[in-house]
């Protein structure tokens, strides 16, 4: 079970520095870590489609706000998403609403009511470090690492630890992708976040209906 202690002493393992005994120990490496953490949840969840921090929700049009063109309903964006894995018109997410438009924190489009399913940074859902598997939790250790070490040791391989995150990020996604049935890959409209540089774009695809996932 991850936890935030566990985080720091596996990113200070991997760099080569001692563990910290507890959160409150008052070194530099603690506070490069603490500084180095903000940002680090939403980061490390918004490179997969993860099943343990996947929330689904319908959302019904927000009455108080009118699009100024185009579409007639708006649709307020959860506040703990962090991806988007689908926009459906129905409960079973069976029928994608291709129908939809981006807009700041709302999306845009047709119907009365949408069913979203996405990566959430939620306290019981991706924000719960405690339901990290150990394959997701050795990358976020990996990752934090290249946040730190650069900073603890100037003098460190920075394109080793890179490269050892990026093969922790992709044994973590296989790894989620067999924990579960198989499933069309999300939409290109889909593949957003919330305004942190993972917007995939306003496309009105079809996305991958050809390839499958889990």
């Amino acid at each position: 079970m991850a936890t935030l202690l566990g985080l720091y002493n596996g990113a200070l393992r991997n760099i080569g520095e001692r563990r910290l005994a507890n959160l409150a120990e008052s070194r530099e490496s603690r506070r490069e870590l603490d500084d180095a953490y903000t940002g680090l949840v939403d980061y490390v969840l918004s490179r997969g489609y993860w099943k343990f921090a996947m929330r689904t929700t319908k959302i019904s049009y927000s009455p108080s706000t009118t699009p100024p063109f185009g579409y007639r309903r708006a649709y307020e964006k959860p506040v703990d998403l962090v991806r988007i894995s689908k926009i459906c018109q129905d409960e079973f997410l069976n029928t994608p609403l291709l129908q939809v438009q981006e807009d700041g924190g709302y999306w845009f489009g047709p119907v009365d009511d949408v069913y979203v399913q996405y990566v959430s940074n939620d306290a019981s859902y991706g924000g719960d470090l405690s339901r990290w598997p150990e394959t997701f939790n050795k990358y976020a250790e990996a990752y934090l690492a290249t946040e730190v070490g650069p900073r603890l040791k100037p003098e460190i391989n920075v394109t080793t630890l890179i490269a050892a995150a990026k093969a922790l990020l992709a044994e973590a996604q296989a790894v989620d992708a067999m924990a579960g049935p198989t499933e069309f890959t999300p939409a290109g409209l889909w593949t957003s976040a919330r305004g942190k540089g993972y917007v995939s774009g306003g496309r009105r695809d079809r996305g991958g209906r050809g390839q499958l996932i889990g």
